[in-house]
């Protein structure tokens, strides 16, 4: 399968690699196929509430082309799809950790730096 074209030259490697899972649901994709391993187009979308069935078909074709998710069409009548990880998939769902770990930290602390300014609003 034809490679994305990507917008590149990259300056440095964050670069192309946000140009790769950049989209709101991507990560979102990659992390549900990590969690529950080969799945079906409605139970992705069942599993990611608020995407639409145009973008979740949209990023799939994409994370496919990227070689990050496999696509595996099975001769059924109705036809049955399943999605799965790539190897290249899952080295780039261990690169998202640490940023799901700094988002995880974020949220907490903001919402510390909330409580703290109800606090001070309530004197």
């Amino acid at each position: 399968m034809a490679k994305a074209p990507r917008r590149g030259p990259y300056i440095c490697g964050i670069d192309a690699a946000l140009d790769v899972v950049s989209g709101k649901w991507k990560g979102l994709i990659l992390w549900e196929l990590e969690a529950h391993g080969v799945r079906r187009f409605g139970e992705l979308r069942r599993g990611l509430p608020g995407v639409s069935e145009k973008m979740l078909t949209q990023h799939l074709r994409e994370l496919e082309e990227d070689s990050l998710v496999h696509r595996k069409v099975h001769a059924e009548v109705p036809p049955r799809v399943e999605y799965s990880l790539t190897e290249h998939g899952r080295t780039l769902n261990q690169a998202l950790g640490p940023l799901g770990a700094w988002g995880s930290e974020r949220v907490c602390r903001e919402a510390a730096e909330v409580t703290s300014e109800d606090r001070v609003a309530l004197r």
